[in-house]
């Protein structure tokens, strides 16, 4: 049975991602890494989490523990600073590691962009399968963007392309800064990062060009809509059905169904839907996903399983049944 750590356990990608090791049938967890939980048994997490599960210890003892897996779930600098074991499959839910081409920050955005990534795997399961031990697991907006546009993107007039993305506070991890406090949450729709946010390159990226993405806060705690406008060529269903055909994960809704939050919340899967704007000749593709489940923690597991050449969706929630 393979072995895993969690290191940065103590984060709301942490314990996402052990709920989803905990409903594992072939993962055993060795060590659950966080430095500001140390020495403290798992239930100062959750008070559900029994007496079977390693006590926290600090990031650096829990990533040298010998575990067959890592999953890495800590913030982007601690994540880039990170020497990976040899020999280990680490899988890194952090942006530290997903531009293989850095140049498209000042190519397509005009950014100031960080060093080189070598090594690395970007890896979206249902198109983009892992390579390597070394997995970079895509950014919530990101996937659910990719997710949309990826199967269409040779069908679309790229220049056309706007995303408009909107996402439960939770994205912004559990840290407590200004944009996360309820008063500034509740009752409020806002942008944020416009023209400016980290995962418009990584769609880029993906793609092959780049996309006008704007993202907005909802006030709810999870769940993540992305809204996306094209100028088509030709008929999208057949290229968007046909990519996800044999998945068990993504699904594409019937025509004039709509994706909801509510029914990818606390799930692993995606919706997608395909609309047409006969007044202005676009197409309107929709993906919504869970941004703790498929755009995390669950695209996480079905990242590690397909590395460890185990059942896909072991582990997963989809559509509220348990695979």
């Amino acid at each position: 049975m393979p072995t895993i750590a969690i290191i940065g356990a103590s984060g709301y990608a942490g314990q996402e991602t052990l709920d989803r090791v905990l409903r594992h049938p072939e993962l055993e967890v060795v060590a659950l890494g966080s430095d500001s939980l140390a020495g403290e048994p798992s239930s100062a997490l959750d008070v559900r989490l029994n007496g079977s599960l390693p006590r926290f210890t600090p990031n650096a003892e829990a990533a040298a523990a010998g575990a067959d897996l890592l999953f890495l779930c800590l913030d982007h600098d601690r994540a880039a600073a990170f020497a990976p074991p040899v020999g280990t499959v680490v899988v890194d839910l952090s942006g530290a590691h997903r531009l293989q081409d850095t140049s498209l920050y000042g190519a397509w955005y005009g950014w100031e962009h960080p060093a080189a990534n070598t090594g690395w795997s970007y890896a979206i399961p249902e198109l983009l399968p892992p390579a390597g031990e070394l997995i970079a697991n895509p950014g919530c907006y990101a996937t659910a963007a990719i997710l949309a546009l990826w199967p269409v993107r040779d069908a679309i007039e790229p220049a056309s392309v706007v995303v408009d993305a909107k996402s439960g506070v939770s994205g912004a991890g559990r840290e407590l800064r200004r944009s996360s406090h309820a008063g500034f949450v509740l009752e409020n729709l806002s942008p944020y990062k416009v023209g400016a946010h980290q995962h418009a390159p990584e769609i880029a990226q993906a793609l092959g060009f780049p996309v006008c993405f704007v993202p907005h806060l909802l006030p709810v705690r999870r769940g993540l809509l992305a809204t996306c406008y094209v100028q088509p060529t030709r008929d999208l269903r057949p290229l968007l059905e046909d990519a996800y055909a044999d998945s068990a994960v993504v699904r594409v809704l019937p025509d004039g169904v709509v994706p909801e939050l509510a029914r990818v919340q606390h799930t692993d899967g995606a919706e997608i839907a395909l609309f047409e704007d006969r007044a202005t000749d676009r197409a309107v593709v929709l993906c919504a996903i869970d941004n703790l489940g498929k755009g995390a923690a669950g695209q996480a597991v079905q990242n590690a399983n397909l590395a460890l050449g185990l059942d896909e969706t072991a582990g997963l929630l989809l559509n509220g049944v348990l695979v």
